[in-house]
């Protein structure tokens, strides 16, 4: 099968772009965010603080996660249930950010994330696809822009969305912040793989990057 790893800090639009690049050349879209939020949503079911690592320990080794396609969508069950529904709440996803930086809950996710690409011609976009999960993508990627202008998109994402509050200033504190603590993360830290095309998108509109990420997709393909 052939597999695409997608690097790069948050606000850069990996997923979009994925999503986008993946629909267009047939390929699966995987992602890694749902399955974090999987785990944090049975853990957070069970009573299980996301942060306690030592609580989680002893029980995400028999947790029964699985990822399937249909048609093209993802479909993430835990114990045989289908929680893709469930796992978009706010509680879910600060959850999510929780077990992140769990040893136990990575190495749990990395075999199910490995297999994937085993079965299917997979894009994978997250902080460690490149370094970690697929070191021996074919195309390794790592997409990213400036602070200035990934705060930029945000802002105009959340206006759009009718948040009258929104505080360019403030966005880019935070992804500042943000780009910081992944890159000084113990577990995963951001970095780019030595093997990884930089793709900067500071000056390229969205279509832009699609069409670039496809054209070096279908490149690779026939090396």
């Amino acid at each position: 099968m052939f597999c695409v790893a997608i690097d790069g800090p948050g606000g850069a639009g990996k997923s979009t772009v994925a999503k986008a690049a993946a629909s267009r050349m047939d390929m699966q879209y995987v992602d890694t965010g749902a399955m974090f939020r999987a785990v944090a949503y049975a853990l957070i079911r069970r009573g299980i603080d996301p942060e306690d690592e030592a609580a989680i320990k002893p029980v995400i080794g028999d947790l029964n996660v699985r990822v399937d396609y249909i048609d093209h969508k993802q479909i993430v069950s835990v114990e045989d249930v289908d929680v893709t529904p469930y796992i978009r709440t706010p509680e879910v996803g600060q959850g999510a950010s929780k077990v992140g930086v769990h040893g136990c809950v990575r190495e749990k996710l990395l075999a199910i994330q490995r297999q994937v690409a085993e079965d299917y011609s997979v894009i994978m976009d997250g902080r460690d696809i490149g370094t970690v999960v697929l070191p021996m993508a074919d195309l390794k990627l790592f997409i990213t822009a400036s602070a200035e202008e990934r705060a930029k998109r945000r802002y105009k994402e959340l206006v759009a969305a009718g948040n009258t509050e929104a505080d360019l200033a403030t966005i880019e504190a935070e992804i500042r912040e943000r780009d910081y603590r992944d890159s000084h993360r113990a577990i995963a830290p951001l970095k780019q793989a030595d093997d990884a095309y930089l793709l900067d998108t500071t000056e390229m509109t969205l279509d832009e990057v699609i069409d670039k990420v496809c054209a070096m997709i279908e490149e690779a393909r026939n090396r």
